[in-house]
């Protein structure tokens, strides 16, 4: 049985598109910027913010109950509910750890009949001081060291996953360079967990 590690934001939820949309209500004086037009991820320079600026805004959407009504991605949910017991599930997430909690909350209540294991490789922010350990996804996983597959949106960390050895599937959206569609992306993957 294959062990499927997911990520969370942007893979197994729409968290920058519903960001954006709610971002851009609030703005209305910036430039409007389609989702598809989030050529990278961070988007503040997109955006005509400060990292700083964007990243607090993120987190307050995490954080004020907004995050927590995010619908799962349909076609993933989809794949789940078709492939989610023939396989181990585990979720790894690059949130603040201020937030975690959410979207801990949110993977168990939305795929909790999958996914058993919920980790954190913590994005860290200002303020956080020396005593939260910062390590990126591929240092989780490579002292985990128990993962077959890494479902991500960004290429730095399916790189990371593909050099320590493991298969790995770039999500599409905006910021990545993946051509595949998210049905293609979800195929890939269950040819490489051996479902299909």
């Amino acid at each position: 049985m294959k062990t499927i590690v997911w990520d969370v934001d942007d893979v197994l939820n729409d968290l920058m598109g519903a960001w954006l949309a709610d971002w851009t209500k609030a703005n209305t004086a910036s430039r409007p910027l389609p989702y598809e037009g989030l050529s990278t991820n961070p988007a503040h320079e997109l955006l005509g913010i400060s990292r700083a600026e964007y990243l607090e805004s993120l987190d307050t959407f995490r954080l004020c109950g907004k995050a927590a009504k995010l619908t799962p991605q349909p076609e993933v949910y989809e794949w789940f509910a078709r492939f989610g017991n023939t396989c181990r599930n585990v979720a790894l997430t690059a949130v603040p750890l201020s937030a975690a909690h959410v979207s801990a909350d949110w993977v168990m209540r939305n795929f909790g009949k999958w996914i058993r294991s919920y980790n954190v490789a913590p994005s860290s922010r200002a303020g956080d001081g020396e005593e939260i350990l910062g390590e990126t996804k591929s240092e989780f996983l490579l002292w985990w060291g128990k993962a077959d597959v890494l479902v991500d949106d960004s290429e730095e960390n399916v790189a990371g996953a593909r050099a320590l050895g493991m298969a790995a599937v770039l999500f599409p959206r905006p910021w990545n360079r993946s051509l595949l569609t998210i049905e293609d992306a979800l195929d890939e993957l269950s040819k490489l967990a051996g479902l299909t």
